[in-house]
């Protein structure tokens, strides 16, 4: 799966627990009718990948859904999810598809030369 968007927040690593577990938040904002910002958290090795990205790029983000269960103490599961990336690109311009590519000026074509008048015209209209 993917995220594509421009980078609205890019987080600092942090270090988490004592087990030297590491995450990096980034939120990127995707560009459709309805725009959302989703949270895309990398973790361990992957958090470096976000050190050539700013803010404002439009990115590629390849992710894959996580998700687990945390009994509380009161002995009730409780269920969260989380959406981890593990690569990014800067994203490239597309045409979008259904869309035909732009007409080239009219001076690219040579101009229409007059019928010879010794060829019949037999058009059938």
């Amino acid at each position: 799966m993917e995220v594509t968007g421009k980078i609205k927040m890019i987080d600092q690593t942090k270090e988490v627990g004592s087990g030297g577990f590491k995450k990096r938040d980034v939120v990127v904002t995707t560009d459709e009718q309805y725009p959302q910002n989703i949270l895309v958290q990398f973790v361990q090795d992957k958090c470096d990948l976000l050190n050539s990205f700013q803010v404002g790029e439009s990115v590629k983000i390849d992710i894959n859904l996580r998700g687990r269960e945390w009994i509380n103490p009161q002995g009730e599961a409780v269920y969260f999810n989380t959406i981890q990336g593990w690569r990014i690109a800067k994203a490239q311009a597309e045409t979008p598809s259904g869309q035909a590519p732009p007409m080239p000026a009219a001076a690219a074509f040579p101009p229409a030369t007059s019928l010879n008048e010794e060829e019949p015209d037999d058009l059938p209209f």
